[in-house]
């Protein structure tokens, strides 16, 4: 009876250990990147690098939604409740009402949104979206839209009221990031300067810039066709119950290998799902001297 009993209690324990790292296993973040318009026709080929950077981090699980190449895509419907966070690789036409409507409520109720370069150029007339992203360029951007923001060499933030229209780069060079908040999760140990690879820097970006954090900027210099001004390059916009990380970096494949740009888009993800972050500033992190980048990324 007793040699009965030791076996199945054996065997029930065998599952046990056998199942335990399932058990215990972390769930991933649900992660959703959306494409299939924007003015930079490298779009197909940046999808799948933040795509990959994403899931390097084993901390999330990947999927994408590709509207019509052109116009607005009636059948553009993701369901945005089943994903933790929200990735924009997106400029183009408006997506249907329902989609909107169901996106705004989606951020508003606690989810998470990353916005990314040419992403903040997007739909210039929707006024809850310019709230949620902050500040944006070009669409049409002009006073009404909002102030444009930067820091002052004294290293205080500016919101310029003066009329314009918003979205302006010089050419694309490589420029220091300065970080301005180093308390904020997504910042936390980044060096106080760091070289970004050769990119577009916006200047001159403006809206609501409400519930807005300036975590870096850059200085667009008027050597380089810029303001002459340090603007906001790491930003986050609290939004409802709702958190958006947005970088105007990323214009292309060259300034998307760059590490700084790798890591601030996955500690920035991270953050945007769930408010915290867990990742390590990486050894190859930039430095103010020298740009890093991960070829065959």
């Amino acid at each position: 009876m007793i040699r009965k009993l030791i076996l199945p209690a054996l065997l029930f324990a065998f599952v046990l250990s056998s199942c335990a790292p399932l058990l215990h296993a972390k769930q991933k973040f649900k992660a959703l990147i959306i494409d299939g318009q924007n003015n930079h026709g490298v779009w197909p080929q940046t999808t799948q690098m933040m795509r990959k950077y994403l899931e390097e981090t084993e901390l999330f699980s990947v999927a994408i939604a590709t509207t019509a190449k052109t116009g607005t895509d009636d059948s553009f419907h993701p369901e945005f409740k089943n994903f933790d966070v929200v990735i924009s690789n997106y400029n183009g036409a408006a997506w249907p009402e329902a989609t909107q409507q169901s996106f705004i409520e989606y951020l508003k109720t606690g989810g998470g949104f990353v916005v990314v370069h040419a992403a903040n150029n997007s739909f210039g007339t929707w006024k809850e979206y310019n709230v949620a992203i902050g500040l944006g360029g070009w669409g049409g951007r002009n006073e009404k839209s909002g102030p444009y923001v930067y820091f002052d060499d004294q290293g205080k933030i500016v919101r310029d009221k003066s009329a314009g229209n918003g979205g302006h780069h010089g050419a694309q060079h490589p420029f220091l990031v300065t970080t301005r908040n180093s308390k904020h999760p997504i910042t936390k140990g980044m060096p106080g300067q760091w070289l970004h690879e050769k990119d577009e820097l916006y200047d001159m970006l403006r809206g609501p810039a409400e519930n807005m954090t300036v975590l870096a900027t850059a200085f667009a210099s008027k050597e380089r066709g810029g303001t002459g001004r340090h603007e906001p390059m790491i930003f986050t916009i609290e939004y409802g119950q709702g958190r958006v990380f947005h970088t105007p970096m990323g214009h292309g494949i060259n300034s998307q290998q760059c590490v700084g740009f790798i890591t601030t888009l996955q500690r920035g993800a991270e953050w945007a799902a769930n408010g915290k972050v867990t990742q390590e500033i990486p050894s190859d992190f930039p430095n103010a001297d020298e740009v890093s980048k991960r070829i065959g990324n």
